[in-house]
Formats: C-alpha cells, sequence, structure tokens
C-alpha cells in the first residue's frame, strides 16, 4: 500500500514527538497502521509525501541507485540569472561532495493553484524573489535549500510537488490519498 500525503509546512515526518512542547506530527493527518515515510521532508518544506507498509518499496524509492527523480518548487530571494541556473543543471559542490545535475526551470510566477503558506513568507519590498522547478535524483539532507543557497539564492519555500511517479495533483493541503 502507498499513502499520497500533502504535508503543511509545520509538520514532522514522524508520528511522534517528545519536545516540549510537542510539534505537530504525521499522526495528526494519517490514521492508517504501520505506514511510514518512504523519504522525509523538512519541517519547514511542504508537499508531497509517500509512506508505505512495504519496507522493500521505501527502501527502492530511498535507495540513491535507483535515482528517483524528486521535483520541488523553490521560492528563493533574489531572481537566477542564466549563470545560476546553468550552476544548478551541472550540479554544485556541497560540503559534502558534489550534486548530481539538477533539472531547472525559472518559473515566471507562483503556480495559481498553490495554497498560501500559513505562516505566510515574509514579504520584503527591497528584496525581489523567483520560482523555479528543480528535479534532483538523489536525496541529501536539506539538499534543494544548500544548492540554491550555493549559488547565492537562498531557499524561502519549498514544495515537493512530485516523487517518481507519485504527483501532489488533486490532493489538497493536508490530504491523503490511499493507492492499495
Amino acid at each position: 500500500m502507498l499513502i499520497l500525503f500533502n504535508k503543511p509546512y509545520g509538520v514532522l515526518c514522524q508520528f511522534t514527538d517528545k519536545s516540549v512542547p510537542p510539534r505537530r506530527t504525521l499522526a495528526e493527518f494519517i490514521k492508517v497502521p504501520d505506514v511510514y515515510p518512504a523519504g522525509r521532508l523538512d519541517y519547514d518544506s511542504e508537499g508531497l509525501l509517500v509512506l508505505t507498509d512495504d519496507g522493500a518499496l521505501a527502501h527502492r524509492m530511498t535507495d540513491p541507485k535507483h535515482k528517483i527523480a524528486k521535483t520541488y518548487l523553490a521560492q528563493v530571494e533574489g531572481v537566477p540569472d542564466a549563470a545560476a541556473i546553468e550552476r544548478l543543471r551541472r550540479g554544485v559542490v556541497l560540503n559534502d561532495g558534489p550534486t548530481l545535475p539538477a533539472e531547472v526551470d525559472l518559473l515566471d510566477a507562483a503556480p495559481s493553484w498553490l495554497w498560501p503558506r500559513d505562516p505566510p513568507i515574509r514579504f520584503r519590498k527591497s528584496v525581489p524573489d523567483a520560482w523555479m522547478r528543480l528535479t534532483l535524483r538523489e536525496g541529501r539532507n536539506r539538499q534543494v535549500r544548500r544548492m540554491t543557497a550555493a549559488v547565492g539564492l537562498p531557499t524561502l519555500r519549498l514544495i515537493r510537488i512530485a516523487t517518481g511517479d507519485h504527483s501532489l495533483a488533486g490532493l489538497a493541503l493536508g490530504e491523503i490519498r490511499v493507492i492499495p
């Protein structure tokens, strides 16, 4: 079984939290027993999280040797120039080594279907921002954020919109879709 979940901002990718006060977790949204995330999304990232009860499938989805595509929308501080986009497309060097090349497209604006973030991104009149779509084939910790920062474009908002053949299409914020 697979579960597709549109994770809101500020939700941990685990079912329990020992913090005081406790943070929001998957348990608030997912009532299906014995499923676990196949990969993670940071607390401050949003979008598609795939969960499964099949350990072998979870391993295939997360093992770097399978190079499963993961597509993100990133709102970045600043406006990317051709050189920054080309660096991302070729791969950048991070503190844990060079990344694989990424597919990168500069968007004219945020997609019209995108929900507002709660809390909203702080608006700054004097600092422009831009939206990009990035597809990666590896899954390092906070990779998109580190890649955009490496080219001088800190990420303000990050939404995963697809993992492999699975996408957010038709999935409202906080909603799950069970695939038997």
